[in-house]
């Protein structure tokens, strides 16, 4: 049920080199064994029960079709956010923004799976399960719209600051998990992060921590196919979910596009967790289906086939076409989702254009505990070059 990048490269080989003799080219038994994917719903919007999905189903018989809608609503106003940021970017509105669009089960599914003491550490991606632990959307775009640096608080709940340095997050979260067992409380920690933090140094070493510690953390990878430009088969030979049996932990690939197996596979994960039996990592075999960022152009580096092929298996659409087909949501429902869509668009623009511009003297503000002569000094030079405008030199 799943399609690969089709943009691997061919390894190159230097001239001149020859094969061992006798060398065997099969792939390792790692290499070549059909990786599973954890799935519960279809591209089609069908219900499924197989051998691999088998210990998850429990984790989702509570959920009833009024849950269903919730989690539809879910995907349709988070992507309707992040479209209206991407629009916002492109009109000068903002310096930046990465786009989710693709990824909606992935964040929402994991993101329902949380208990409101759970802690979660994101990267600058996770706008889904930001709406999930209750962050107003306007408060994710100040950063981008450069007039502060994070404008939420994050024990308020339990979301830290987005993380902009690629793979930290993981060790953050791993080092507030084991913490956490120390407290002997019961809740759980997940950190997100994407296929190509997997390669960072950060994220290998937290997976050793947390497994060494038995620390109560989930590592939540959304494998998304691309690390901006480079595709997942030129980072690593064996599906990143395998990774973690290197380390001790299970590891579990889920179909990202399908938010209730995100759903029941996270439940699972943080159930360990809490149970005392140590860390899990989830891949979340998604698609970018956009840029990487506004400032990144995807038609250079992969086919509009590979994209299509991923559209038909949209993660809205699914769920959609499972709401239709079981008689869960009628015109009615989607009609009021679409007016409320609209208004949650008009809320983003309006809170982004009237957002006050930062006090210009606020940089040299808390840098340190006490005065620092250094920093009296450039304050005063900045404040004589700010005044200077004013004179009309």
């Amino acid at each position: 049920m799943t399609v690969e990048s089709t943009a691997a490269r061919k390894p190159r080989r230097s001239s001149g080199t020859k094969r061992a003799a006798g060398a065997s080219t099969r792939k390792t038994a790692a290499q070549s064994a059909e990786p599973q994917l954890v799935q519960l719903l279809t591209p089609e919007g069908d219900r499924v029960e197989t051998a691999e999905n088998a210990e998850f189903l429990s984790y989702v018989e509570d959920i009833t079709a009024e849950d269903l809608r919730g989690l539809y609503r879910d995907m349709v106003l988070t992507r309707r956010f992040d479209g209206e940021a991407t629009s916002l970017q492109r009109q000068g509105e903002l310096g930046l923004w990465a786009s989710l669009l693709g990824q909606e089960a992935a964040q929402i599914g994991s993101g329902r799976a949380l208990r409101d003491d759970d802690y979660v550490f994101p990267t600058y991606r996770e706008h889904g399960v930001a709406w999930c632990r209750g962050v107003d959307p306007t408060n994710l775009l100040g950063m981008f719209r450069g007039v502060n640096h994070g404008g939420w608080d994050p024990n308020g709940n339990n979301f830290h600051l987005y993380t902009i340095v690629i793979g930290s997050q993981t060790l953050h979260a791993t080092g507030y998990a084991m913490g956490v067992a120390k407290d002997g409380a019961d809740s759980a920690v997940i950190a997100y992060f994407g296929d190509g933090a997997s390669s960072q140094g950060d994220v290998n070493e937290a997976f050793t921590f947390s497994a060494v510690y038995n620390a109560p953390v989930v590592f939540f990878c959304q494998n998304n196919q691309w690390a901006i430009s480079e595709p997942t088969e030129r980072q690593t030979r064996v599906p990143l979910y395998r990774r973690a049996a290197g380390f001790g932990f299970p590891g579990v690939r889920v179909d990202g596009n399908d938010v209730l197996a995100c759903l029941a596979v996270t439940r699972w994960a943080l159930e360990r967790a809490r149970r005392g039996e140590g860390p899990t990592l989830i891949e979340a075999f998604t698609y970018r289906m956009g840029a990487h960022t506004t400032s990144d152009d995807p038609t250079r580096y992969r086919r509009d086939e590979e994209r299509a092929a991923w559209e038909a298996k949209d993660p809205i659409e699914r769920l959609k076409a499972h709401l239709l087909a079981s008689g869960e949501a009628d015109e009615a429902f989607f009609a009021g989702l679409e007016e409320e869509s609209e208004k949650l668009g008009k809320r983003v623009r309006e809170a982004v254009r009237s957002m006050p511009d930062p006090d210009t003297m606020a940089i040299f503000e808390n840098v340190y505990a006490d005065g620092h002569a250094l920093v009296d000094e450039e304050r005063a030079q900045f404040a004589a070059y700010l005044a200077s405008f004013e004179e009309g030199h």
